[in-house]
């Protein structure tokens, strides 16, 4: 028993390791697909526990399905292009000012179509604006990967985990605001202030005022429209405590399809060009959970975070404080994953959930690996010929998150 929860352990520690190191350049998902795979191989996981395992996914790959085919979409017929140009001409020539629209366009992205969104359909049209602006990218790519997890519980729909936390069932929308508005106000302002002083020497100067704007397409119009579209479905299915992966997918689907009718265009070159690897590595991760809660580390978990919860405030803050940690050396879905299960064998009172939220949303702001939403943005900018590496993203994350942590966990705690 100890030799195969040993196994079981290293195992997902190194498979962990290759999501995050990406040895010999390997994409992520290779390595959790491996780490399911060996722990089969094994014996230490049963075939049918690590199917329903990957059947726990189901709502995140069709929330993401559908994400990624409006993003290959609008930018197939120019939505990002004409975005960008329009960023550029309201920033009228100021750096600094630009780089604040970024951010207040994650804002709202991430508040009402989720963070997965900002990073697979915002980061696009950033860095087309970087480049009619002849501006530096980074801190604009930066900006639209920290506010996809520092606004990711202005709304419960700003982050597909989040309802996870709370057994599936979200809170009224009143109990969400006066537990979330303030905590989310002040990690949204803390990272903007840390990040803005953090890249001051790129952000400082102008760019460029005057750029060519062509007039969308019809494809572009209806691109836009799709992505409003989903904003709307997606609310509606929260309001109705609906899952939300089925709508997106849908919402996607039928975009894709229907500015392919309009443009007299085949649907699968956007099928081709999508980066489908994100689902197998989404999978693998879900397996890894598995074999982690049958070799009892869960349970242990609970029993901790139970005997902790004595004293609320202080659980709050040291359950809340390692799993932002533990969201960057794991990822925040396993993470979260982990911690939900926690929860329900714990109950832990209701500011330490919300403690833990706040956590796995913001916590994976300090690692490049830390969340799905910023792996989605890495592969969205080595798209475009970018990359970030592990410790470059490091030295923003500890300048931003830190404070940014505190200041919405010190809010949270203030309201009681």
């Amino acid at each position: 028993m100890i030799l195969s929860t040993t196994a079981t352990w290293g195992i997902c520690a190194l498979s962990t390791a290759g999501v995050i190191v990406r040895p010999f350049r390997w994409p992520e998902a290779i390595w959790a697909v491996l780490g399911a795979m060996l722990l089969l191989v094994a014996g230490l996981l049963p075939p049918s526990a690590a199917w329903a395992a990957v059947g726990k996914g189901s709502d995140v790959y069709l929330f993401l399905i559908g994400m990624m085919l409006l993003s290959e979409t609008a930018r197939r017929h120019g939505l990002f292009d004409w975005v960008a140009a329009t960023a550029v001409r309201h920033a009228r020539g100021s750096t600094p000012r630009l780089f604040a629209l970024v951010y207040a366009a994650g804002v709202v992205t991430t508040t009402f179509l989720s963070n997965d969104a900002t990073a697979v359909v915002l980061t696009p049209a950033v860095y087309a604006a970087a480049r009619h602006a002849r501006a530096d990218p980074l801190p604009l790519l930066f900006a639209c990967a920290l506010i996809a997890n520092a606004a990711s519980f202005v709304l419960p729909i700003s982050n597909p985990a989040n309802l996870v936390l709370y057994g599936g069932t979200m809170p009224p929308l009143g109990q969400w605001f006066a537990s979330f508005a303030l905590p989310s106000l002040g990690a949204i302002v803390v990272t903007f202030v840390a990040l803005r002083w953090a890249e001051r020497a790129r952000i400082a100067g102008a760019c460029a005022r005057d750029v060519e704007r062509s007039a969308l397409s019809a494809g572009g119009k209806a691109a836009l429209a799709g992505i409003v579209a989903t904003a709307g479905v997606l609310l509606a299915a929260s309001a109705f405590d609906r899952e939300l992966g089925l709508p997106t997918c849908i919402a996607g689907v039928a975009t894709t399809a229907f500015v392919a009718a309009m443009a007299r265009t085949s649907p699968i070159g956007v099928a081709r060009d999508v980066s489908w690897s994100v689902l197998p590595l989404v999978a693998g991760l879900f397996v890894l959970v598995e074999a982690l809660d049958r070799s009892g580390v869960i349970a242990a978990i609970a029993a901790w975070l139970r005997a902790l919860s004595a004293d609320p405030a202080r659980a709050a803050t040291v359950a809340g404080g390692a799993l932002a940690l533990g969201s960057n050396l794991i990822n925040n879905l396993p993470a979260g994953l982990i911690a939900s299960e926690a929860v329900a064998q714990a109950h832990p009172p209701r500011l330490v959930i919300d403690a833990l939220l706040i956590a796995v949303d913001l916590g994976p702001n300090l690692s490049i690996t830390g969340s799905l939403a910023t792996i989605l943005w890495l592969q969205a900018i080595r798209r475009e010929g970018e990359d970030v590496g592990f410790w470059r993203f490091l030295k923003v994350g500890a300048v931003t998150m830190i404070p940014a942590l505190a200041a919405a966990l010190g809010a949270r705690l203030l309201i009681g």
